[in-house]
């Protein structure tokens, strides 16, 4: 047989509570919202979502070429969906053409080779050329550019 001991297990009773007082209960000063601002009586804080959507840049560049023409919310978000489409089969190839390097980082070589391998043509070749000119631009900037 164990040399164990057994423990005795208490009960405790719930503390009674004291009669509620007639008075009513006093309520805490109401404290200020960070940053100076007071809210309105009955306004929610509510947190902004975050929504990452390349529609403002997708709408600059339409802009650009068709000053007057306009674009629904529908085909927006097919343009959107169209550009991360494109994005993560340039990142996922290029990810791919890095390993088969043995290397560990993505270059703007593997992006450019990436482009090469997916997209037909002549938009590669501008694809490329548009990419090119936007790294001289960015490297000729230097460090100290503010964007």
């Amino acid at each position: 047989m164990s040399s164990r001991k057994k423990t005795e297990e208490v009960a405790v009773a719930p503390a009674k509570k004291a009669p509620a007082s007639k008075a009513p209960a006093k309520k805490a000063p109401a404290k200020k919202p960070a940053g100076g601002a007071a809210k309105k009586t009955g306004e929610a804080s509510r947190r902004k979502r975050n929504y990452n959507s390349y529609g403002t840049f997708i709408y600059k560049v339409l802009k650009q070429v068709h000053h007057d023409t306009g674009v629904s919310k529908r085909a927006m978000d097919i343009m959107d969906s169209f550009v991360n489409d494109i994005f993560e089969r340039i990142a996922v190839e290029a990810g791919r053409l890095a390993r088969s390097n043995k290397r560990q980082t993505i270059t703007s070589r593997e992006i450019q080779t990436a482009v090469r391998l997916i997209l037909p043509g002549e938009l590669a070749k501008h694809a490329v050329s548009e990419g090119t000119k936007a790294v001289t631009k960015y490297t000729a900037a230097g460090p100290d550019a503010k964007k």
